[in-house]
């Protein structure tokens, strides 16, 4: 039985057992994954993960409970299970009072969404990876494999969606005990495209050899590439663009949501969930369709969940949990790859970001340290790794009146979470060259 099946048979079975009074949803997570760890470029462990879940919601008369159930896959062991979940359910219930922010999607809409393209076979990537790595230190984990999204409803909504993907996410070790950190991930692998991208990371490896440079604290132009821009974004995520967030006047981004300032107006962000690996509904019962964050630097959408949408009179539009966005897209900008130290000059190089915070939180400003492989650059050439460093800055400065220029090329960053199961969330960014950035200690 297919995990569609599967899916549509509990669904089937729980419509026939809860009563006129009683409404349920109930959400499906489902994958087969393979896990390649790499160490010294050789593989060290390998395994092969199936799970299915199910999130089970009951209502009646404004009350609400839930809880996860992990699935056998034997149809019967699992609609016992779930009946044996519904009588739990029932008795909690009626120990609960009304919830005044609950706020059902009663509309029976359909979804379904297959992204079945062919994944590379493990055993070809494991030997690219050990063919690109022989004779270098590098460790990584490689994760690929279909992941399965279900939501159905008493009210007649079915969503089904299944997205194929993989990510590579590795690091490159110099025998002084820097390193490079580098990502590669997608829907469709490519030989050359990861070929190009780990003799990247080879060539910034082979710098990390070089006496360091030291910089004093101040201010200095930088390229900060797509994963280092990614941990900024993911920054502004921690509520810039929620609802509630924005109502309670706590949001990174609320200047700009306010009309009180603006953003560069190359910066143009949308929650793009066509084509993403992000399902096209939320856990509620909400449809999600595409929406524009920021257009040219000005707001215009935000995330609102249910209980957003009942506490201060919105229209929900499927966000999830935290109003977190989970297919993440920004434009690009017209600076080549090729160009990019040409056009950096002078300045920091980049690769990575970590340990971020908010250290200003109402006016954007975030806080974090350089990581792996962040270079000091001289008329256009990299002369040397700079140690590691703090930066503290205003998101209105990095991407507003600092920030020149956005590559054109963006890379498509997957979550690499597997905590519980391998996540569905992504960011495609590109990388960007700024003015100035602000390094204190």
């Amino acid at each position: 039985m297919s995990h569609q099946d599967q899916f549509k048979a509990l669904v089937q079975w729980l419509q026939g057992a809860v009563t006129p009074q009683e409404r349920f949803t109930l959400s499906y997570n489902a994958e087969a994954s393979d896990f390649i760890r790499f160490n010294h470029a050789k593989v060290r462990q390998a395994g092969h993960v199936q799970q299915a879940s199910v999130y089970f919601k009951l209502i009646e008369d404004g009350r609400h409970a839930d809880l996860n159930l992990t699935l056998s896959g034997d149809r019967d062991v699992d609609r016992q299970r779930l009946g044996e979940a519904l009588d739990q359910l029932r008795d909690t219930l009626t120990l609960l009072p009304q919830d005044p922010y609950l706020l059902l999607n009663d509309e029976a809409w359909q979804s379904s969404n297959v992204q079945d393209a062919p994944l590379p076979d493990s055993a070809h990537v494991v030997q690219q990876i050990a063919q690109l790595g022989e004779g270098l230190d590098l460790v990584g984990i490689y994760a690929a494999g279909p992941i399965y999204r279900g939501f159905a409803s008493s009210n007649g909504a079915l969503g089904w969606h299944q997205a194929n993907s993989f990510n590579f996410d590795w690091s490159l070790f110099h025998d002084n005990g820097q390193a490079v950190k580098a990502n590669y991930a997608g829907h469709q692998w490519s030989d050359e495209a990861f070929a190009q991208r780990f003799a990247l990371a080879r060539e910034q490896l082979e710098f990390l050899g070089h006496p360091s440079h030291t910089l004093a604290p101040g201010q200095y132009r930088a390229y900060l590439a797509p994963a280092a821009l990614e941990e900024v974004m993911g920054m502004l995520c921690w509520g810039g663009f929620s609802a509630q967030s924005l109502a309670d006047k706590t949001s990174p981004l609320q200047r700009l949501y306010d009309g009180q300032a603006t953003l560069n107006p190359l910066v143009s962000l949308d929650e793009q969930v066509t084509g993403s690996l992000s399902p096209a509904f939320s856990g509620e019962g909400y449809p999600r369709s595409d929406l524009a964050l920021v257009v040219e630097g000005h707001a215009r959408d935000r995330l609102i969940d249910s209980r957003s949408a009942a506490e201060y009179g919105l229209t929900a539009n499927g966000a999830g949990w935290g109003e977190y966005p989970s297919a993440l897209s920004m434009g690009g900008g017209s600076l080549a790859l090729d160009d990019i130290l040409k056009a950096l000059g002078t300045g920091l190089y980049i690769s990575n970001l970590w340990y971020l915070n908010f250290s200003d939180r109402t006016a954007g400003r975030i806080t974090g340290m350089t990581r792996f492989a962040t270079f000091w650059v001289e008329d256009g050439k990299i002369k040397a790794p700079v140690s590691t460093m703090r930066f503290d800055d205003s998101i209105f400065s990095l991407l507003g009146g600092a920030l020149e220029q956005l590559t054109t090329q963006r890379e498509l960053i997957l979550s690499a979470s597997t905590y519980s199961q391998r996540q569905t969330a992504s960011n495609l960014l590109p990388g960007a060259l700024v003015s100035k950035l602000t390094l204190t200690l």
